[in-house]
This record gives C-alpha cells, sequence and structure tokens, in this order.
C-alpha cells in the first residue's frame, strides 16, 4: 500500500457521505462539528460527525451550506482528503443529475457504473510526484456499494437503475442542445458536474465510493422528445426535495448492511499502481 505519507487517519469515523444539491444535513442526532485542515487547503465546510446505528459517520455538504461553491471551483481534494483523515473508508455520493435517456425519468436513481469526464482544469490527483501512481478508472465505482445501494433503493420502493454512464461537465453552465444530443447519441444515461474527479481520487485513497444519481429533469437535449417538455426550476426544485428526503431515507437502510471488513478491490487500488 502506498497511501500519500502526509495522511494519518484518526479513526473517528467508518463512512462518509457528501452532500449533494438541496442535501444539507443528514443525522437528527447530536453531531459533533468539525474543522479539518488538509495539505490541500480547505474543505467545502466543517464536517459533522454522529453516529447512525452502530457506524460513526461523517457529512460534509459538497457545495458548502447555502450552496456557495460551484462544481468548477470546489476542493475535490480537500473534501475527499478530509474524509480520509477522519478515517473514512467508505464514500457514498448522492448528486443531483439530469437524465440523457427518456427511460430514466425525474425521481428515479441511477447507481452509476461508469463516468465519462468532460471537465477541464480542475485539480485530479494527490500524486504530482516523485511518487508517480497510475490508478485504474476501468471500474472505479466500489461493487459491493453499488449492490448494497440498489437493494436498499429497491426495498424503499425507489425506481432503481442498477448502472448508468455519468457524464461530467464543467459547469457551472448547462449544456447547449448540441451537446446534450450528442451525450444522448453515444448512450450515456446521467449528466453532472461533480462527479469527477471526486471518484478518482476516493479511488487514489483506497476509499470505496459509490454514486448515486438522483435525477431531477431531462437534460436540454430531449425536449420534444417522445412528449418531454422544458422544465421548470419549480419543478427541479420540487423533485430535488423529495429526492433528498428519500436519498436520507435509502442510506439509512443501507449502512446496516455494510460488512465490518471491505472484501471489494477498492482497499487494494493501489496495487500495481505504483511505479517505484
Amino acid at each position: 500500500m502506498a497511501l500519500p505519507d502526509l495522511l494519518q487517519p484518526t479513526g473517528r469515523a467508518d463512512v462518509g457521505v457528501f452532500g449533494g444539491s438541496g442535501f444539507y444535513s443528514l443525522m437528527e442526532g447530536p453531531v459533533e462539528v468539525v474543522t479539518v485542515q488538509t495539505p490541500y487547503g480547505a474543505p467545502s465546510d466543517d464536517l459533522m460527525l454522529g453516529r447512525m446505528g452502530d457506524l460513526r459517520v461523517a457529512f460534509l455538504p459538497r457545495h458548502g451550506h447555502g450552496h456557495r461553491i460551484p462544481p468548477h471551483a470546489i476542493n475535490y481534494r480537500a473534501n475527499v482528503w478530509a474524509m480520509a483523515q477522519l478515517g473514512v473508508t467508505r464514500l457514498i455520493a448522492p448528486t443531483a443529475a439530469g437524465s440523457l435517456q427518456p427511460r430514466i425519468k425525474p425521481g428515479d436513481f441511477v447507481v452509476c457504473d461508469q463516468f465519462v469526464d468532460r471537465t477541464y482544469t480542475r485539480e485530479q490527483t494527490f500524486y504530482d510526484g516523485p511518487r508517480v501512481v497510475h490508478i485504474s478508472s476501468a471500474d472505479a465505482y466500489c461493487p459491493d456499494l453499488r449492490q448494497h445501494s440498489i437493494a436498499a433503493g429497491r426495498e424503499l420502493g425507489i425506481n432503481m437503475h442498477e448502472r448508468g454512464t455519468v457524464v461530467v461537465i464543467q459547469g457551472p453552465r448547462f449544456s447547449t442542445r448540441a451537446e446534450s444530443r450528442w451525450f444522448s447519441n453515444q448512450g450515456w444515461e446521467v449528466i453532472n458536474m461533480t462527479q469527477y474527479p471526486e471518484v478518482v481520487l476516493a479511488r487514489e485513497l483506497q476509499m470505496c465510493y459509490v454514486n448515486i444519481a438522483l435525477i431531477t429533469d431531462y437534460d436540454a437535449g430531449l425536449e420534444g422528445e417522445a412528449g418531454i417538455e422544458p422544465v421548470s426550476v419549480a419543478e427541479v426544485v420540487q423533485v430535488l426535495n423529495a429526492n433528498n428526503a428519500r436519498v436520507r431515507r435509502l442510506i439509512e437502510v443501507l449502512l446496516p448492511r455494510l460488512a465490518a471488513e471491505r472484501t471489494c478491490p477498492c482497499a487494494r487500488a493501489l496495487d500495481n499502481a505504483v511505479i517505484s
């Protein structure tokens, strides 16, 4: 294992949750507010530590409270490092997202299994030298967390899509119709602005990571297709609020399913990735 030398996990949390758009709190019981400094600067906000069942959980809204940090300006390295510094080995990462396919409807959840990176200028690795690491992104999402998330969502009656490719755009602007049609024609399912580099940074620290994409609307390229109408801001907010309430419940159902020991490949992601 070749984790960065500066990383010294404290063992204060087992599972981390990143809150997406509109998702600014998680735990209802007593929480401890913790300020974490990292070698990469400050994370998006203070982290909240508490218990959910038998697990110690750390929560961080990736946009900060009040949604004050746009997607392209998030300090992804600081956010992921802060979680790892607290001892987190599993990250649950809900995101608000748009649908690129008519069969994936607002209100559905997609548990992504692939990503396509269309971002630029984002700091995207912890390994800038002299240690050289080529992490595999072939299957960047944790298979165990994915399967447990799917099962938990179906238990709650949520329309879950077992897999999907998320195309990650730079933001803060939305796609043009031409871009959106291009993404749809490629067969990709979901569009979002925050999945990259968050997922690969977690993998570089050998953390399990799952994305649950909460579909709020159809992307621009689908408007006018199969009766799909332009969405209003009010409709997006309504779906977003409902989705965030359901994802909180999904996390509550998911956590007791997690085994104490990890047997997935994520814990060995650095094996054969380091050039020495």
